[in-house]
């Protein structure tokens, strides 16, 4: 691993948790030795060297802090190796002060994402698991974090090991047939096609998983849009449940976009509420009105208001034609819907998504989340034990295990089982890639330098 700063067995240490102020704060240490070398700063070394695994012993790191000690032993631990975690008081200075203390009695810094390297490396997490860390500790959403939990539990890495399953059953009954052939009918009639078929099935069903995940690990970019006073920063307040943008009669009050945050029925989304599109003077408007243009063109949805009580002019008919091409999603909202009985689409396609609601009263908001869940093509809800990729590297590498199962179900219709075989083993090396199984340097260190130290 020459492109990597991890040394495996090496005594290592870092913060677990944040460095701010708090009820507690955990310095962890792994590696060979970990434990005989902590026993010699602690307060009771007898009875943390004698600790069995999964313990706790409590004691002292005289003149810092009174602490527990949790003791993992090898190879049940969340590395494989012998590992401590010790809890103190969650002053910033007294954790500061234990981890320090670690650095000078034999334990180096870990970088970052050095534990689940190890957790990898000694077969505790394959790569799916081991990005499922990095996911959960950057999860948006309810719903984010579950999806991957599901891939932390192994639902991704099942699926792939299934997959496996299919083709190389079907290698092995080729390679039968190579080695030991009757004639060339029986040779013809041999190939049984269906497993690859079902390898095939699955492996698309995981490419195509791959758009609604990334939704909710990235989060989507909602833009609000529409004409002056059609209520979009009464909207962005109602949404985010508090006074975030200024609200006015005043036409033009929201001149630059603003944006936060934001869960639409579990999609995590940044949410920009902007200018009001209309002709003006004012230059500085007139800036702000070409930002929500610009907004408009890179978004992945447009929610796109007009008032009820007024209904659509040709500035609103223009703006939705030209952004009902196929290639931005677009919702059509109505808004203070509390001040009309109903509001109708005029000569706006029946087709077009389309909310009523009351951004000032809070009415049709739960319509409208769903409407936005909906339009951005995500499932309806996702159980934790469904699969789906969890990174762009695993998709490249599923892609590239179909296009070779492909091409093996193409030229197994010609019988060159030969040409297949080479096909099949192929797509294996491509799964092993998204389990780590067969994995470049490169690849390992792109991974684990993304996540945070103390994991």
């Amino acid at each position: 691993m020459t492109n990597l700063k991890y040394t495996p067995e090496e005594p290592i240490a870092a913060i677990a948790t944040a460095l701010a102020p708090a009820a507690l704060g955990i310095v962890r240490a792994s590696g060979k030795q970990c434990i005989e070398l902590l026993a010699k700063i602690f307060s009771r070394p007898k009875a943390l060297l004698e600790a069995e695994g999964n313990t706790i012993v409590y004691g002292w790191l005289p003149e810092i802090d009174e602490v527990l000690v949790s003791v993992f032993r090898a190879p049940k631990s969340f590395t494989g190796e012998d590992m401590v975690e010790i809890s103190c008081h969650g002053g910033v200075h007294v954790v500061q002060t234990v981890y320090n203390l670690l650095l000078n009695s034999g334990f180096r810094a870990a970088e970052k994402g050095e534990f689940t390297f190890r957790a990898y490396i000694n077969g505790k997490a394959d790569l799916t698991k081991a990005e499922a860390v990095r996911e959960i500790i950057d999860s948006k959403t309810n719903e984010s974090q579950s999806r991957a939990a599901g891939r932390l539990a192994g639902n991704l890495y099942e699926t792939i090991d299934g997959v496996k399953k299919h083709i190389v059953d079907t290698l092995a009954a080729i390679e039968v047939e190579i080695e030991y052939p009757e004639d060339e009918e029986t040779i013809a009639d041999s190939f049984d096609a269906s497993e690859l078929k079902k390898a095939k099935s699955a492996l698309s069903e995981l490419r195509d998983s791959w758009k609604s995940e990334k939704i909710y690990q990235d989060g989507a970019r909602v833009v609000l849009c529409g004409r002056t006073n059609a209520g979009k920063s009464s909207l962005f307040n109602a949404l985010l449940k508090e006074d975030r943008a200024i609200v006015s009669d005043i036409e033009g009050t929201t001149r630059d976009f603003i944006e936060s945050w934001i869960d639409f029925s579990g999609i995590p989304a940044r949410l920009f509420d902007t200018a009001g599109l209309r002709e003006t003077n004012d230059v500085i408007e007139a800036v702000g009105v070409e930002r929500t243009r610009d907004l408009s063109e890179e978004a992945d949805l447009i929610l796109y208001l007009v008032d009820s009580k007024i209904g659509m002019n040709e500035e609103d008919k223009k703006f939705i034609e030209e952004h009902t091409n196929g290639k931005i999603p677009l919702i059509l909202v109505w808004n203070k819907c509390d001040s009309v009985a109903s509001a109708t689409s005029g000569e706006v396609a029946i087709s077009l998504p389309q909310a009523h609601i009351s951004a000032k009263k809070g009415i049709g908001l739960g319509e409208l989340s769903e409407a936005v869940k909906k339009t951005l093509s995500v499932a309806e809800k996702s159980e934790r034990n469904s699969t789906g990729l969890g990174s762009e590297r695993q998709k490249v590498a599923v892609e590239k295990a179909l296009e070779s199962v492909s091409h093996a179900l193409a030229l197994s219709e010609d019988y060159a089982l030969d040409a297949v075989v080479q096909d099949l083993e192929d797509a294996l090396d491509a799964l092993g890639e998204v389990t780590g199984d067969v994995t470049p340097e490169d690849v390992l260190d792109s991974i684990f330098s993304h996540f945070c130290v103390g994991k």
